[in-house]
């Protein structure tokens, strides 16, 4: 269903006896492939999806979003049929303010809230003024700081000609993270975890302890051994971090 009624949510293992479902959010120049293998290691009782966004793996050639307030416009109708169950969401960088702004869409829109958001490397939304940005550099310092991020595929940087093919979509959702504007509001009854690197030169643990005044439920915040891509260099520990998050709703909801 997901696949080919909706190219924007993809849930690589469907799980009609899930008690529980997870968006999971990409950051900037990822796919929905990034957790194709998250429900392996999670309980049986949660349902993966993951988010695709235009541009980019069976969506390549579409075009790309840079304001994020438009994104969200888009994508927001399209979660209408998943939420006939208790949901939460996870984000990575870019992902973690784009799964916030959906999660305030949602509570607009049709009255329902993440009852967990896992929001990691990315600084509170409140707190956009910290970043310095870089979708406005030349292509040849863009490139430069792509390098010492460390999330794009090496094999990408240094094969120029499919570097060239990828870059205005990495340019485009830089540009839709970087130019994001947050509008105050009310806090989510929603839960909220930041996840954090150890080694992150760009989002300290001080920019995630912010989130905690977007909810007026529980905080709590987790430091990982990595850079801003812990995601991928710890992805066993963030697992086991949302299965013992989820815990207490799963053995509610029996």
């Amino acid at each position: 269903m997901a696949s080919e009624f909706n190219p924007w949510i993809i849930c690589p293992e469907p799980n009609p006896h899930a008690s529980i479902r997870l968006f999971c959010f990409p950051y900037s120049g990822g796919g929905a492939s990034v957790f194709t293998s998250w429900a392996e290691y999670l309980p049986p009782e949660i349902e993966v999806c993951a988010i695709q966004l235009p541009g980019r793996e069976n969506r390549f050639g579409e075009p790309f979003f840079e304001s994020l307030s438009s994104l969200v416009q888009e994508l927001g109708p399209y979660f209408e049929p998943y939420l006939d169950k208790p949901f939460v969401s996870f984000g990575h960088c870019m992902g973690s303010v784009i799964s916030f702004e959906i999660a305030r869409y949602l509570r607009k829109h049709y009255k329902k809230q993440p009852l967990h958001l896992f929001v990691a490397a990315h600084w509170a939304p409140q707190c956009m003024h910290v970043i310095r940005p870089i979708h406005n550099l030349s292509d040849e310092d863009f490139i430069k700081e792509l390098h010492l991020l460390k999330g794009t595929s090496e094999r990408v940087l240094q094969n120029k000609d499919l570097l060239q093919l990828m870059l205005p979509m990495l340019k485009a959702d830089f540009t839709l993270g970087e130019t994001y504007q947050y509008v105050h509001d009310e806090p989510l009854q929603s839960s909220i975890s930041a996840l954090g690197g150890t080694e992150d030169n760009r989002v300290s643990p001080d920019d995630l302890l912010p989130w905690k005044e977007q909810t007026t439920g529980s905080f709590s915040s987790y430091m990982y051994p990595g850079g801003h891509f812990f995601l991928h260099t710890a992805r066993q520990k963030i697992l086991q971090t949302i299965s013992q998050a989820l815990q207490s709703y799963i053995e509610h909801l029996k």
